[in-house]
């Protein structure tokens, strides 16, 4: 029998075999329960409908295990999105520390009410005929083949729908699947006796679950306790940004924020550190990263001109931003010449692209000796772009080369072509689509020229116009819509607008013959010229290449989707 360090026993282990259906019901009505520091359903539909196969054929699934105590914990009012009676005080409660995905399945599947929601993960039916389960979109009556799941939570609602399957033997099939999800059991142990301290840390040490922990997950767990939730610390954080309206990093980055402040660094190693903190060194830590962040988002929306965190080319410069304002809060300003170098810099290169823990290490120990005042720039190993990157690189929504080409812009604060206002550049460097940002050689025309998607799409044939004035010029070859515009508005005035874009004469007079080529030569040079001046002196610290990023990179995410840092290999 094991003896904790706080004197307490912990009791052997119960287990016994329920059905099913038993266990979701107990959930329902909130006798089962989640604790705060477990995480969000996270199951994709693919292994929502692998575990009800399971379940239909009699294939094992695993266990369940629970920790049955009096202590009052934070849980959760939903499980699966749905809504669970509340906790009985004054009883036992029984909270679940492995097997939230597969229980949060079943109630889905089994208890799901429609309102006007097709999409839902849990609109799931079951094709008597093809013998398989699948998600439907539309929440109209099927064919009486077809068995909505969630009229197996009523044994007589499901009865009368199988009376009319159609065949005896889909009849048989229905009773069938019935019968399997009404008895199916499943392994349910239970702890008692246990500390709500050991808990979490039994949490993180059994989860084998086929979707991992995030490093979030896992350092929720290892921290939590009734007074700390790690993820409402991050939500604190990322609330900074949004009373600031700056949007939202991803979570593992503002983590890498507070084990800085707490004293350790960026990396995995470092944040896995932060469970030997105490509570009081956490919340210090945490508070210490959220003043910093609100100078770093201040240094961003006005030196650097980023509207929103999602116009980083990447998310960990925020990373190490915090923890430059949190060691040097008051830059004179000098150091703020240099923190701004030191963005441009990293920005323009694949720095951050597999930034790993070495890296992470020099860069902390880069910000302490330029915070000590011991450096006049923030040294890191960074190499320098060259102009090819602006002819090569694809314009993607998410990739970093396009992100750069949208600061560099914003920066040189561009008017439009034809009408000479300002480009709204917060609106274009929202990113919520890529309207703003045109093609200067349209696509069409290089496409009848036979220069592919590809080769048309590279960054140093954008620009930032107004959609009245991309409409204009449609498809239109740069000869024609350029010399028009020269005619009524004159040469010397569409010179001056095109150089506002980072179109220099030798690209403009390129594009008044269609020499796509030369054009991109020109505009790339420009465009170089203009981040070598912005990076400044950390060109005489920096390497003299780097690579080309790959031009295979994916669309956009969707606008709603939760930032994820894609960049950094630890």
């Amino acid at each position: 029998m094991a003896v904790h360090a706080q004197g307490r026993k912990a009791q052997d282990p119960d287990s016994n075999v329920p059905r099913l259906v038993t266990v979701v019901d107990r959930v329902l009505e909130g006798d089962v329960v989640l604790p705060k520091f477990q995480r969000n359903f996270v199951w994709t539909r693919q292994q929502i409908l692998d575990l009800l196969d399971s379940v239909s054929r009699n294939y094992p699934i695993g266990s369940i295990l629970l920790w049955q105590s009096t202590e009052q914990l934070a849980s959760e009012r939903t499980v699966g999105g749905l809504a669970v009676e509340e906790q009985r005080h004054g009883y036992p409660v029984n909270y679940i520390l492995d097997g939230q995905q597969r229980l949060a399945t079943v109630c889905g599947a089994l208890h799901w009410e429609p309102h006007d929601d097709p999409e839902s993960p849990w609109n799931i039916v079951y094709d008597l005929e093809q013998q398989e389960f699948r998600h439907e979109t539309t929440l109209d009556e099927p064919p009486a083949h077809v068995m909505p799941l969630r009229l197996l939570s009523d044994g007589f609602e499901f009865a009368d729908r199988a009376a009319k399957a159609g065949s005896p033997e889909l009849q048989e099939r229905a009773k069938a699947l019935y019968n399997r999800f009404s008895n199916y059991q499943v392994a349910v142990i239970t702890l008692r006796g246990m500390p709500s301290s050991e808990v979490a840390k039994v949490f993180e040490r059994i989860n084998s679950t086929a979707t991992p922990l995030t490093v979030v997950d896992l350092m929720r767990a290892a921290t939590w306790s009734p007074e700390f939730d790690l993820k409402d610390e991050i939500d604190t954080l990322l609330g900074v940004l949004d009373r600031k309206r700056y949007g939202r990093v991803d979570t593992k980055t503002m983590l890498r924020t507070i084990s800085a402040a707490a004293g350790f660094g960026f990396s995995r190693d470092d944040m896995n550190r932060m469970r030997d903190l105490s509570r009081k060194e956490l919340e210090r830590a945490v508070e210490s990263a959220g003043e910093a962040a609100k100078l770093a988002v201040d240094f961003l929306t006005t030196q650097i001109r980023t509207p929103r965190a999602n116009a980083l080319p990447y998310y960990n410069q925020f990373a190490v931003l915090v923890e430059v304002f949190r060691q040097l809060p008051k830059p004179t300003a000098a150091q703020f010449d240099a923190i701004e170098r030191w963005f441009w810099l990293t920005a323009s290169g694949e720095y951050f692209k597999g930034w790993n823990s070495r890296q992470m290490a020099d860069d902390r120990e880069a910000v302490a000796a330029f915070a000590r005042g011991e450096s006049s720039d923030i040294e890191v190993g960074a190499g320098l772009p060259r102009s090819v990157l602006w002819r090569r690189s694809q314009f993607r929504t998410t990739n970093a080369p396009s992100k750069l080409l949208g600061l560099l812009l914003a920066e040189a604060h561009p008017v439009d072509l034809r009408h000479g206002r300002r480009i709204d550049t917060d609106r274009a460097l929202s990113w919520q689509n890529d309207k703003e940002f045109h093609h200067f050689f349209p696509r069409a025309f290089l496409k009848r020229q036979g220069l592919g998607q590809n080769r048309a799409n590279v960054c140093a044939n954008l620009i930032m116009l107004s959609s009245v004035t991309n409409i204009y010029i449609s498809d239109q070859p740069p000869s024609v819509y350029l010399k028009d515009l020269c005619e009524t508005q004159g040469t010397e005035t569409i010179r001056a607008r095109l150089a506002t874009c980072l179109v220099n004469d030798v690209a403009f007079e390129a594009a008044l013959r269609d020499d796509y080529e030369t054009f991109l030569q020109a505009r790339s040079d420009t465009l170089h010229q203009r981040l070598m001046q912005l990076i400044g002196t950390s060109a005489a610290e920096a390497g003299d290449y780097v690579a080309v990023p790959d031009d295979t990179d994916g669309e956009g995410e969707d606008a709603n989707d939760e930032p994820v840092d894609r960049d950094s290999a630890d």
